[in-house]
């Protein structure tokens, strides 16, 4: 164990292939391991740092002012407390400054030594970035210690052990262990988030990971939530005679999350429920109807991605977080293809044939249009009562 003493350096970041980023430690005193990805959002830091689907990944902001709004006890997306149920680590250009905003109540530092969560400002994210765009979301250990003391050695060593996401299932970690029911809106000035009142339907939502907002939208089209962890049997949630089934986003390997979750899924099918499915609820969805997902070299990460519908002609600003796509050309017979990338033509939605079964892969919830992919809940309800 070689100990180095940085001069002027809090923090580094160590990738796996030895490249060694310094700068000033933010947040959390420690380290963390994690598969570092960028995120080109300009807005909505405290969402995408609490958001499931981000579990065992470090974020490298690509937007350089990041922490000028602070942070609020309403913004967070995770069910869970636990920190470890959503982003390890945290990259930005600058220094997060102190906040200066009415929902504040305190800042994005405090906020994330609270939360464990290790930081790092004054690198060079540009270049950083396009490390990533060039040879893929590297493994990588973020480091912070306000003596600059660090083994630079062991921490390279540590990301380069690490088999990353591959075959790993998290939702287990990020679901909830116990069933509940959800009543909460979506967000409105000056009032707040909404109670609205539930009708006759009922939908099930199976949480591999569930943000908050898939609910509040959800609640708001006026139809009653259960929310159940992601290993429920179909068979339990079907003898609650659901109107519909959600299946939610989430972290890890579809592939690995679907060993138990996929013959479910295939179960829930076959009863004839209409069923919606969001990024990995997309991606297991597509697994149980014989298509086959495949590891991105970048993966999806923003809030500012145009996805045509196919069904429609209509052009969507969505927001995407994902590391794993459905195979577009392992689509079978019986599934059509309803939205596509515009960037680079990868999957981002489908539909059985002839049942109320479809899925999305980005966020319809997330208002980064701000509201042009919400007509999805309005669909999804609209085939129940079909």
């Amino acid at each position: 164990m070689t100990t180095q003493i940085l001069s002027g350096a809090t923090g580094v970041l160590a990738l796996a292939d030895g490249t060694i980023l310094q700068g000033i430690g933010v947040g959390a005193v420690g380290s963390v391991l994690g598969e570092v990805v960028f995120n080109t959002s300009m807005t909505g830091y405290q969402e995408i740092l609490t958001d499931p689907s981000y579990m065992s990944q470090i974020l490298a902001f690509t937007f350089p002012h990041v922490g000028n709004v602070g942070v609020n006890h309403e913004d967070v997306e995770q069910i869970g407390a636990s920190p470890e149920r959503a982003a390890r680590g945290a990259i930005f250009r600058d220094v997060p400054t102190e906040p200066a905003n009415w929902r504040a109540t305190g800042s994005l530092d405090s906020w994330m030594k609270s939360r464990g969560v290790v930081g790092l400002a004054g690198v060079d994210t540009r270049a950083l970035t396009k490390i990533i765009r060039d040879k893929g979301a590297p493994h990588a250990v973020i480091a912070h210690d306000p003596e600059g003391r660090f083994d630079l050695d062991a921490l390279v060593g540590q990301a380069k052990a690490w088999s990353g996401l591959v075959g790993l299932d998290l939702a287990k970690e990020a679901s909830t262990t116990q069933t509940f029911e959800w009543t909460e809106g979506v967000w409105g000035w000056p009032a707040g988030y909404a109670k609205p009142e539930a009708g006759a339907k009922s939908v099930v939502v199976i949480d591999y990971g569930v943000k908050r907002n898939i609910l509040r939208a959800l609640a708001s089209t006026g139809v009653k939530i259960t929310v159940v962890p992601a290993t429920t049997s179909a068979e339990d949630i079907l003898a609650r005679n659901p109107d519909g089934v959600v299946l939610s986003n989430g972290p890890g390997d579809p592939a690995a999350t679907g060993a138990y979750a996929v013959p479910e899924i295939q179960k829930l099918v076959a009863s004839g429920k209409p069923i919606l499915g969001i990024c990995l609820g997309h991606q297991m969805l597509a697994i149980a109807l014989g298509a086959k997902t495949i590891k991105m070299d970048q993966g999806h990460h923003g809030a500012n991605h145009p996805v045509k519908d196919l069904t429609t002609g209509k052009v969507e600003i969505v927001s995407m977080n994902h590391e794993f796509s459905v195979d577009r050309d392992s689509l079978p017979d019986a599934v059509e293809e309803t939205h596509v990338s515009l960037f680079d033509g990868t999957n981002c939605g489908i539909a059985l044939k002839g049942h109320p079964v479809f899925s999305v892969q980005h966020h319809p919830e997330a208002s980064s249009g701000p509201i042009d992919s919400l007509y999805l809940f309005d669909r999804f309800t609209a085939s129940m009562t079909a």
